[in-house]
């Protein structure tokens, strides 16, 4: 959706990625434009011309030459950085003509000071609906590190949607990509492991096929930590690095078992670790739960240009393993055995602690179109799928889902797909969407949004091709071409693994508190707030009954769930002691 300029500046022609090669591909670019102040961007700068290509100019024109230059040259580019004022365009403007060039760039206003409180307002707004990702005060002296701490987080943010990074950890050797390359590309995108593809006869997939001998399956997977394995699902991959929980070194019996990586979990791993407590955390996937494939997370306390959700996730792990918890990727948790201890049994091991935490979140619902179901992971994706996102340049691309989740994934998409339509059920966004994602969408000129509308098939070989929609007041039908359906479709609790001894509400959701049935109060008391009806065991997060769908609250969850593990440790000390 685009919105009304009052100026226009020349267009030139989008960018498309370039091939790369370790070592020898061309830098990627920063490009500086300001009238005044190019010499002192241009020396302010100069810390990253060993990594990137170093260009300025004077104006929006001069900016647009500068990139069809780079382009010729075989550069991306990675961040503009921009004086709030030029002398041929407004500001807006100029960033609307270099988005549509280089939808991937980072955009920054760097202002002098005698304009910074002036220019803010408006600009702020601007900054708001994601017309540029940061308002920055020019460097008035040498090391202004925190002005630099903001152009090295938005080039962090840039070097995630590079298809092909140059320092990698992880290489994935087959013939050709399948749906369970991209899967694992996936994971190791969420777990915030940089991962390159090769054909067995590239230089390196021989190097690699070389180390394992002749006869080797497909795809072959190796990483900076372990030797290649042969990858049949994602869970192989993760249980290679990360391990086997009968590996756990807990004297005996845990504190507290976290059941699920997510914001919920990850905040119980640090807040009980922190406070002393030995802990163990299980995920059966990546780190971050739902919120790990968010791209852009903006409305997080504590962030003003925001965060991905991945680097949330490995920030908040490694916040964790530096009290002491421990972690093990690629088990599920296949039952809890309430008892004293407690038990947790993965197929990998069984884990005994004296509390358990159930932060296991929810899946995204199925659509249920059975020809839809038949494509996924070729071209179907249940969630944002980071690395699928970036399989779409110059694609057409369908995401259905009306909360913020599709909101981001929509406008993360739109960074590489040609078009991207996104479906919502309803008659608007404004009841499930925040409104500053709203605001996003309708400044994104790629990014259509249809109401009051379904998908109801789908069709390809072996790919996703094209997509029925219907609309649900009139029933008429249309097919639109598509290479990419990407569906968030509100959430089914994982549970399956619960003993029946735990409560559910009627959709499956974990009863803490006093929605807990009267008849299963203990003394006529109610639990605690975050307390089940089996007492020592948990439930943060998504998966709750009645919890707030949101990044924040489940992470509030998850802190507030340990003084309730205090108390009940304590409790039951007391109870066991003569």
């Amino acid at each position: 959706m685009t919105t009304s300029q009052s100026q226009t500046a020349p267009q030139p022609a989008r960018q498309t990625s370039q091939p790369t090669s370790a070592r020898t591909s061309p830098r990627p670019a920063i490009v500086m434009v300001s009238a005044d102040h190019h010499a002192r961007l241009r020396e302010e700068f100069g810390r990253y011309e060993r990594d990137y290509e170093l260009r300025t100019a004077r104006s929006c024109g001069e900016a647009i030459a500068a990139v069809e230059r780079l382009r010729a040259e075989g550069s991306n580019i990675a961040l503009f950085a921009s004086d709030s004022r030029l002398p041929d365009a407004d500001i807006l403007v100029a960033f609307s003509a270099w988005r549509s060039a280089v939808p991937t760039a980072r955009r920054a206003i760097v202002t002098p000071y005698d304009r910074f409180i002036t220019d803010a307002p408006p600009l702020r707004l601007a900054m708001a609906k994601g017309k540029y990702d940061a308002y920055l005060l020019m460097p008035r002296g040498p090391r202004d590190e925190e002005f630099h701490n903001a152009i090295t987080d938005l080039l962090s943010d840039w070097g995630s949607t590079v298809p092909d990074p140059e320092a990698i950890t992880a290489k994935i050797i087959a013939p050709s990509q399948t749906a369970l390359t991209l899967q694992i590309r996936d994971f190791f995108d969420r777990m915030g492991m940089p991962t390159r593809f090769y054909s067995p006869d590239s230089d390196v997939g021989r190097r690699v096929l070389s180390s394992v001998g002749p006869d080797v399956e497909f795809p072959l997977v190796w990483s900076m930590v372990r030797e290649p394995i042969v990858a049949r699902s994602v869970s192989d991959v993760a249980r290679s690095i990360y391990g086997a929980p009968d590996e756990v070194s807990v004297a005996g019996v845990a504190d507290v078992a976290v059941i699920g990586a997510g914001p919920a979990g990850l905040a119980a791993a640090v807040y009980a670790a922190s406070e002393g407590l030995s802990t163990v955390v299980l995920e059966a996937g990546a780190i971050g739960g739902q919120a790990g494939t968010s791209s852009m997370i903006r409305n997080y306390l504590g962030f003003p240009r925001g965060i991905s959700g991945m680097r949330l996730a490995q920030r908040a792990r490694n916040q964790a393993l530096r009290f002491g918890a421990q972690f093990f990727t690629g088990w599920a948790a296949e039952s809890v055995e309430p008892g004293e201890p407690h038990v947790v049994a993965t197929e990998g091991g069984r884990i005994r602690a004296r509390s358990v935490v159930i932060a296991s979140g929810v899946d995204y619902r199925k659509l249920g179109v059975e020809s839809i179901e038949a494509l996924v992971g070729n071209g179907v994706n249940y969630g944002a799928a980071l690395t699928a996102a970036r399989e779409m340049e110059g694609r057409d691309v369908v995401v259905v889902g009306g909360g913020n989740s599709a909101g981001q994934a929509a406008v993360h998409l739109a960074r590489f797909a040609r078009s991207v339509r996104l479906i919502v059920r309803r008659p608007g966004l404004e009841e499930t969407m925040s409104s500053y994602l709203i605001g996003e969408i309708a400044y994104t000129p790629r990014i259509t949004v249809q109401t009051c509308t379904r998908v109801v098939d789908g069709k390809g070989d072996p790919n996703l091709e094209q997509l029925t929609l219907e609309d649900i007041r009139t029933g008429e039908r249309s097919t639109v071409p598509a290479a990419g359906l990407f569906l968030l479709l509100g959430a089914d609790p994982k549970c399956s693994f619960l003993p029946k001894a735990i409560g559910t509400d009627d959709h499956g959701f974990i009863l803490t508190g006093r929605d807990v049935p009267r008849d299963a109060w203990l003394d006529d008391r109610p639990p605690a707030d975050l307390a089940t009806t089996v007492p020592g065991v948990f439930a943060v997060g998504d998966i709750r009954s009645g919890s707030m769908k949101r990044v924040a609250a489940a992470s509030g969850e998850g802190a507030s769930v340990v003084p309730l593990v205090h108390r009940w440790l304590a409790d039951s000390s007391a109870v066991a002691t003569p």
